[in-house]
């Protein structure tokens, strides 16, 4: 990258860098300046610097090795990349970097770069002028160790990428955007015409839309003077059709005023109409400055006298000078003011001279104190105060007669201010936030005027009244996220409505005089105690508690509409409940009840929730007693038959979601499903079904979600085809060998028949223009033809198996774990979890797992899947301790400009040798942050291994975000936007949400069984323990995962929910290795106490085909993503000296550092007419070709010399549609009508291994070519950076065209035959006498 000199404003002083071609002297020369004047602490490089993609991401730039040396020579030099003032240029931008040390003052690189100011931006959001003696690389340092880095070193490497730009950035020149400069303030000199008839004529004027008002100076180019003012606001702007490019201004009012103003140009027209459009379209006189990075408002902005509203969010606003703070007492009728989030550190005084305002909002500016001069502001209505450091109120507000509304929320108040007893008019107390230990009842009881209160999120562990007096003001009050262990309020005669969620509650009493709605849940509550039964009550929720029974009052409680008393250990539920005749919500799930009350009366209940109990049946009057009942979820409990839908022919029944997984359902339960015809969503899954009758599927016409899996059907009924409005078949984990009649329903979007029996698929001509997702992976016998992959390549997500891998390295891999992933989106729209699956990785045997949930954002979990591995190999060859943590803030790094706004969880896992031990067993390291969770299973029993990072859940990361003054919302999420505390991305909610991930290390034992992945949706519908007995006795990975997601969507998740299953198999009996004299496995398998699953099923990998591109498109694609750092070895290469090999328990200790190696296994010999590489002298034996391309899948075995017999060699004709494989070693395969003959062979050269995987098999895409297994995650490598090779693993293979098919005529079909035959027996029997001409004195691994 080419270099410039110094631009014309560089000042003389500070001396460029000197690049490594300079002499030694030099570059000591400016490493000595560093120490010496006052200038001479800086150098400046200055680089042109191409920009990528994005708008405002530069690619990485280079400085030279003098530079880096005179960097490494102490920690507390740097550099800083310094941008010019243009950042949304399309072309390059003038880049400086700048090397200093954290002592360089901003002025001095202002010096250097021949400017007056550094401006520094966070996020590519607001911009703001560093003060003169700030020091630019002691903040990029400081935003570095809040990000969790805590390496001097580390930080000193990581402020030298470009990449940081993204979230920190320094610019020599305010930038600007046009369009924000137009909303700001609009200017030129323009012919301006005034009136509406054409008596005046047409003169030069400058003109400028400001505000609300179009202002005219008297005389050209005159900015003081005689100015014209037309406000805006309620008036018109309309185009003049006599005169190109013309707008005519008219005020409003019975005087209304018109002035035409003609333009230059049509983009000028545009700009303006457009701007002045926005102002006449109020109503109000609104001036929206918010988000600019403004110092000072316009002084044009002061000719709007009427402007009403002023908001000045998030800018940087100056206490004094001209068009700052103090000048905001020129507007005589403003109204309300918005300064929050602009870094005032002190309340401005000269606000309090604006007596007009009735609405301050003055919150998250780092105040301490409010000056006496607040008095002043008698008209002042609402003040807000939220996000400061307030530890009490001046005695002058006594005197804000007026004011209604105070926020003081996320303060440091320890008790209730005094001062809001002067303050009759205000209703609400807003302390959330703030740091009482107490609740003063009594003080509360002067406070006769407020009535309601919030104390969210605050220390409070007791409420203490010094008197009996009681309080019949406050009717709401909101206590939650305390330490309070128990709490009585039963004073509060008036209180309609509590929260007091997530506290530490025992014993609650309450008045039940006005009680509307008690929200109690997340506590240890065994006794609730209202006086007097709560006639009002219509809401109570008391899930997640110790209750035994449900209350006595709650029985009679006649108005009571919902009740939710959920994960208690209620052991029977009283019939007074079940029948109330008010009830419409019931949740009784988790609990321990074993029957249901008879009902023996008409009850207008609308939804059941009886889910996870103990129950063997229900009422059998439920469904006629309940014909309101729309909805029930009777999943995990011990159902074995279900009550009929009615008594009469004809069936009233309304219900529309049945939910009856996991139970012990038979074929006699489908009948009475019958009586349900308006059912929309059925769940059997995880039952006992073997059939499904057709004449009972017939009738439920309304069904649109049906899930079957996990039972024992051989088929599904073809009365399917009746349900025309289905959209979601879920049928996985069945025994189904017939696929079903699905494809003709005009709405199906999803359907998933995974781990079943399928063989054969009839697709119709064209497919319902709805689907979206097919899933047929865990099908071993099913074979798709190639017409068939091209009409399913146009579905958006296609799921099927990919080729068995049986390579030496991912064969040991998989003899130690193997693994299955689902996700399922749910009834959201699009899915937002991507999942990390390499079995193999690195140069050991080694893995990597992991998931991303981004809750609402597609885009960051599938860029985090696409680079975390990547960058965990990097950062393991740099470190053995922080390697982890390094990877997630460098991933975080990455993120460029999409990590800015969005958001995403994470989990990783890596399963690798101690490093400190090699000759120890396994180690799982597993990081995370956000939501997502790894759960080892032990012995039977869950190991938590992550740690959920979030307000609710984690204590110390709400008092952290508490301490930096972030504004929770009532929904429990930070500034409203999410409930993670640490995420990947986010990076504009910096400091409150942050990257550093919590790690964990465990070593592996033979006690260790499986490795449990999951996003939140499923953790929270799935304890560890029942996850861990769900799938523990599954020996499919692939089926485990299915189960789990299945589980978490019939418990209630209607969220994206992802899980993933790592069966591990850690013991000495998998010891492979020379030492231990096991042998090795052959082509037929590995020799293993443990019987490997299935691959299609435990490799949770399945190939998915874009609707975007063809099946062709994406095997081009993937033929040139390999990298040139791979080492090829041609298939004619010599013997390769190999060490003793070892298995993962007893590794050789390594002796060199990993290097890429080729992932991909497509051969194409396409260099010669006769198919041979350009080396070869004799064509394969048993292959003739007529010169069009052959392609080749090589399976290479791990093999064992000592006592292995050498098997004759044999070659077969087979069909040009693939099928099961045999035992052979070498398989060459010619799709399209091209001859597929498969051969075994030994070879003695060892096979290189891949990077993120070492099979030789991988996605079957429809033209022949192979994707390997997980190669096919690494979506970051392209097509420019592949070798240009002709030969070996970098030929892409291509369609065979029709023309060169080997045709044979029919006169010499038998002498062909002939021939053919003769040439294979002449070459097995000289393959023979090789065979036996050659000893084996130790093993060797075949090499291609």
């Amino acid at each position: 990258m080419g270099e410039a000199g110094p631009g014309p404003g560089v000042a003389p002083g500070p001396r460029e860098a000197p690049e490594p071609e300079e002499d030694e002297a030099a570059a000591q020369g400016g490493a000595r300046g560093s120490r010496a004047g006052p200038r001479g602490g800086i150098r400046v490089l200055k680089r042109n610097v191409k920009r990528n993609g994005s708008r405002s991401c530069l690619n990485r730039s280079r400085f030279g090795s003098r530079e880096r040396d005179w960097l490494k020579k102490d920690v507390g030099r740097g550099c800083v990349y310094v941008y010019g003032g243009d950042s949304a240029a399309v072309a390059s931008s003038d880049l400086r970097l700048v090397l200093c040390t954290v002592e360089t003052p901003a002025s001095e690189i202002c010096d250097g770069e021949g400017g007056k100011n550094l401006f520094l931006q966070l996020h590519g959001d607001l911009v703001r002028r560093l003060e003169p003696t700030e020091k630019p690389l002691q903040i990029v340092y400081d935003y570095l160790a809040g990000l969790g880095f805590d390496d001097p070193v580390r930080m000193q490497e990581e402020a030298a990428n470009s990449d940081l730009s993204c979230m920190i950035r320094f610019y020599s020149e305010k930038p600007c955007q046009v369009e924000q400069l137009d909303r700001i303030l609009l200017s030129g000199v323009y012919n301006v015409r005034k009136g509406k008839t054409q008596l005046h004529k047409w003169a030069e004027r400058l003109v400028i839309l400001c505000g609300t008002c179009l202002i005219v100076s008297s005389v050209k180019d005159s900015h003081a003077g005689k100015m014209h003012i037309l406000p805006l606001v309620g008036g018109k702007v309309e185009e003049m059709k006599r005169r190109q490019y013309t707008l005519a201004f008219t005020s409003a009012g019975a005087q209304a005023q018109t002035y035409h103003v003609s333009f230059e140009t049509l983009a000028e027209y545009q700009r303006w109409h457009r701007q002045a459009s926005t102002v006449v379209s109020m109503r109000l006189s609104v001036v929206d400055l918010s988000c600019y990075s403004l110092e000072e408002v316009p002084e044009h902005l002061f000719y709007s006298q009427d402007i009403i509203y002023l908001n000045l969010r998030h800018n940087f606003m100056r206490p004094s000078g001209a068009g700052s703070l103090d000048s905001l007492c020129r507007f005589s009728q403003l109204k309300s003011l918005n300064l929050s989030h602009n870094r005032l550190g002190e309340f401005p005084v000269s606000l309090c001279e604006i007596s007009t305002l009735t609405e301050l909002n003055i919150s998250c500016n780092g105040l301490r104190s409010l000056p006496s001069q607040i008095g002043k502001l008698l008209n002042l209505q609402t003040l807000w105060l939220d996000g400061n450091f307030l530890t009490s109120l001046p005695e002058e507000m006594g005197s804000l007669q007026q004011l209604s509304c105070l926020g003081l929320s996320f303060n440091n108040f320890c008790e209730l201010p005094s001062i809001c007893e002067k303050l009759i008019l205000v209703d609400k107390l807003a302390l959330a936030g703030n740091m009482l230990e107490t609740l003063d009842l009594a003080v509360l009881n002067r406070m006769s005027h407020i009535k309601s209160v919030d104390l969210r999120l605050n220390n409070l562990k007791r409420a203490a009244a010094d008197t009996l007096e009681g309080n019949k003001s406050v009717t709401y009050m909101d206590l939650r996220d305390n330490e309070m262990t128990d709490l009585d309020l039963s004073s509060l005669g008036s209180l309609e409505q509590l929260h007091c969620e997530r506290n530490k509650l025992k014993e609650l009493t309450l008045s039940g005089f006005s009680l509307r709605a008690l929200y109690a849940s997340s506590n240890c509550l065994t006794a609730v105690n209202i006086y007097r039964v709560p006639g009002k009550l219509t809401c109570l929720e008391l899930s997640h508690n110790q209750l035994q029974c449900v209350p006595d009052w709650a029985c009679e409680a006649k108005k009571l509409e919902v009740l939710d008393v959920s994960h208690n250990l209620l052991v029977e539920l009283p019939l007074r409940i079940l029948s109330s005749l008010s009830l419409r919500k019931l949740m009784v799930g988790h609990n321990r009840l074993q029957r249901l009350p008879p009902l023996a009366e008409h009850i207008p209940l609308e939804v059941l929730d009886v889910q996870h109990n103990l129950l063997t049946k229900l009422p059998e009057m439920l469904f006629a007693k309940a014909l309101n009942l729309r909805y029930l979820n009777a999943s995990a409990n011990s159902l074995e038959s279900l009550p009929s839908a009615c008594t009469e022919e004809e069936s009233l029944s309304m219900l529309q979601l049945l939910y009856l997984t996991n139970n012990n359902l038979t074929d006699q339960c489908i009948p009475v499903l019958v009586g349900h015809q308006s059912l929309r969503i059925l769940h059997l899954a995880n039952n006992h079904l073997q059939t499904f009758p057709a004449s009972k599927l017939t009738k439920l016409e309304h069904l649109e979600e049906l899930n079957l899996s996990g039972n024992k059907l051989k088929t599904i009924p073809t009365t399917v085809a009746n349900c025309k409005l289905l959209h979601t078949l879920i049928a996985h984990s069945n025994e189904i060998s017939i696929f079903p009649e699905i494809l003709h329903l005009p709405h199906i979007q999803f359907v998933d028949l995974s781990c079943n029996e399928l063989t054969e698929i009839l697709i119709p001509e064209a497919l319902p223009a709805a689907l979206q997702e097919l899933d047929l992976s865990g099908n071993t016998n099913l074979v798709l033809e190639h017409k068939t992959l091209d009409v399913f390549s146009h579905i958006t997500t296609l799921k099927i198996d990919a080729k068995p891998s049986l390579t030496a390295d991912s064969a040991l891999s998989s003899t130690f774990w193997s693994h299955g992933v689902a996700e399922m989106a749910g009834q959201r729209n699009k899915l937002c979890v991507s999942s990390l699956a390499l079995g193999s990785f690195a140069e050991g045997v080694e893995a990597v797992y992991g998931m991303f949930d981004g809750d609402k954002n597609e885009e960051l979990p599938r860029l985090l899947q696409c680079t975390m591995a990547d960058v965990l190999l990097e950062e393991v060859q740099q470190s053995d301790t922080m390697f982890m943590s390094n990877t997630f803030l460098v991933s975080h790094r990455k993120l460029g400009m999409a990590g800015q706004k969005l958001g995403s969880s994470a989990v990783l896992c890596y399963i690798r040798h101690d490093v400190a031990d090699p000759a120890s067993s396994f180690s799982l390291t597993v990081a995370n942050v956000g939501t997502c969770q790894a759960i080892l299973c032990r012995s039977g029993k869950p190991v938590p291994l992550s740690k959920v990072f979030s307000l609710e859940q984690c204590s110390e990361e709400a008092k952290r975000i508490k301490e930096q003054k972030a504004i929770i919302t009532e929904d429990n999420k930070v500034n409203g936007v999410t409930c993670c505390t640490r995420m990947l991305g986010c990076t504009y909610l910096h400091p409150w949400i942050l990257p550093k991930p919590h790690v964990n290390s465990i070593p592996l034992t033979v006690q260790d069984e499986l490795l449990l992945i999951g996003n939140k949706a499923l953790w929270e519908h799935l304890s560890y323990t029942e996850a861990v007995s769900a799938v523990r006795h599954l020996h499919d990975p692939l089926a485990a995962a299915k189960k789990l997601c299945t589980l978490a969507q019939s418990y209630g998740c209607q969220d994206n929910v992802g899980a993933m299953v790592v069966c591990l198999n850690i013991s000495e009996d998998s010891c492979t290795c020379e030492m231990h004299g096991l042998t090795l496995p052959g082509p037929g398998g590995f020799s293993s106490t443990t019987k490997p699953a299935t691959p299609s099923s435990s490799s949770g990998i399945a190939s998915e085909f874009s609707s975007e591109l063809s099946a062709s498109e994406v095997s081009s694609e993937v033929g040139s993503t390999a990298s040139d750092e791979h080492n090829t070895v041609s298939l004619d290469s010599g013997l390769l000296p190999r060490q003793e090999r070892r298995c993962s328990l007893h590794p050789v200790p390594p002796s060199s550092i990993f290097q890429r190696q080729p992932s991909s296994a497509t051969f194409s010999s396409n260099q010669s007419d006769n198919g041979l590489d350009s080396d070869d002298e004799q064509p394969v034996e048993g292959v003739m070709t007529n010169g069009s391309k052959v392609e080749v899948e090589v399976d290479i075995h791990c093999c064992k010399g000592k006592g292995l017999e050498l098997e004759p060699l044999a070659a077969e004709y087979s069909s040009s549609t693939p099928g099961p494989e045999d035992d052979s070693g070498l398989v060459i395969r010619r799709q399209n009508s091209v001859n597929t003959v498969q051969r075994g062979v030994r070879e003695k050269c060892e096979l290189q291994k891949s990077l993120s995987t070492c099979c030789l098999y991988g996605k079957k895409l429809s033209n022949g070519s192979i994707v390997p297994l997980e190669e096919s995650l690494n979506l970051i490598e392209v097509a420019t950076e592949a070798p240009k090779k002709k030969t070996g693993y970098f030929a892409a293979p291509s369609q065979v065209e029709p023309e060169d098919q080997f045709v044979v005529p029919p006169d010499l079909e038998e002498e062909v035959k002939e021939q053919m035959k003769q040439h294979q027996e002449n070459g097995a029997d000289q393959e023979q006498k090789e065979e036996h001409a050659v000893t084996l004195p130790e093993e060797f691994d075949t090499a291609l």
